[in-house]
């Protein structure tokens, strides 16, 4: 698939957050890209105010991703 037909699904809070989430969409086959918005020339400025990163995948998995994001900040991983 086309990197061009990813879009933002969501915000990602922190690196384990990300980590976690994007072994879950591997696991469970969702194509994605975590993009961390760390800027080495700002030294991480613009995570403080947007966020760590982002999630990017096709708007077709948008809600299944969502889920998978609402259960880990839940606590259940269960899915």
């Amino acid at each position: 698939m086309n990197e061009s037909e990813y879009v933002k699904i969501a915000i990602l809070e922190n690196q384990f957050e990300a980590q976690i989430i994007s072994a879950v969409m591997e696991d469970t086959g969702i194509p994605h890209i975590i993009r961390s918005y760390h800027d080495t020339a700002y030294d991480g400025l613009f995570q403080a105010q947007k966020g760590w990163g982002e999630v990017r995948a096709p708007l077709d998995y948008g809600k299944q991703i969502l889920e998978i994001l609402s259960d880990l900040r839940a606590g259940d991983q269960s899915k």
